[in-house]
């Protein structure tokens, strides 16, 4: 699926955000963005990945060896979930989640996807 104008927009905008966090030691409000910007992205395999090699990138930052094993587990496993239409809607992307729990949409983000036609329920 090709993501809307408005949901490119807020991805660049949380990852731009989590840059800008990381740069300011403030780990768990990159985070935070990453996650948002993962939920967002769920719709789409480039940017979906995307955010989980920025995810990766945080992990390896911190030394969080746990969470560099599941990024990376999760970037193996996103095509696979794409392809056989298996998203977890809501999902945070991070290793302390189950890679296949669903969670609530944010009300903004479930705008988002009801506007694109995106399909998660």
């Amino acid at each position: 699926m090709k993501l809307t104008h408005q949901m490119q927009s807020a991805i660049e905008t949380a990852m731009f955000a989590a840059r800008v966090h990381t740069d300011n030691s403030e780990y768990d409000r990159a985070w935070t963005e990453l996650s948002r910007a993962h939920i967002i992205s769920q719709p789409a395999l480039g940017p979906h990945l995307s955010v989980h090699r920025a995810m990766l990138q945080l992990a390896i930052r911190q030394r969080q060896a746990k969470e560099v094993l599941g990024q990376l587990l999760r970037l193996a496993l996103a095509p696979l979930g794409h392809w056989l239409g298996q998203t977890p809607w809501g999902n945070s992307g991070k290793s302390d989640v189950s890679k296949f729990a669903r969670a609530p949409l944010p009300d903004d983000i479930a705008r988002l996807n009801d506007e694109a036609g995106v399909k998660t329920r």
